[in-house]
């Protein structure tokens, strides 16, 4: 299959299935008699997977690390666990720090709704923010 098939077969542009190329991800398919690039079948189903992953959250690293291992005739199922693990404890420190930011901007909005602006002095940059400066 050439490239354009490829790419409209997968709703991509050829452009990203040579990136995939040059990332690691596809494996250079072999030439046609004529110089053309003949993808096998099968790359449209690693062509999902890392549509897939990346959807996941997966990096380009962590995806070739899975394709590497995989290519290697190991299941990477172990690996993928430990990726998925790392990735929801990620995203979970990432909430929590979320949680505090919008607490303390309920905080600041509701100080806001209480400030006068023709209240405020040229001693403070923003009392809604910091207050008066500190020296």
């Amino acid at each position: 299959m050439r490239i354009g098939e490829l790419a409209a077969a997968n709703d991509l542009t050829p452009k990203t299935i040579h990136f995939y190329e040059q990332a690691g991800l596809l494996p250079e398919p072999p030439r046609t008699s004529g110089g053309y690039r003949d993808y096998p079948s099968q790359t449209s189903s690693r062509l999902v997977f890392i549509r897939d992953a990346q959807s996941a959250g997966l990096t380009l690293a962590e995806i070739r690390s899975v394709l590497v291992l995989r290519d290697s005739g190991e299941a990477p199922c172990s690996h993928v666990t430990g990726l998925i693990e790392q990735h929801l404890d990620d995203i979970e420190r990432r909430i929590a720090e979320l949680r505090k930011t919008r607490s303390a901007l309920r905080g600041l909005a509701e100080r806001a709704a209480a400030t006068d602006p023709s209240t405020c002095t040229d001693a403070e940059i923003c009392s809604i923010i910091g207050g008066p400066a500190r020296v």
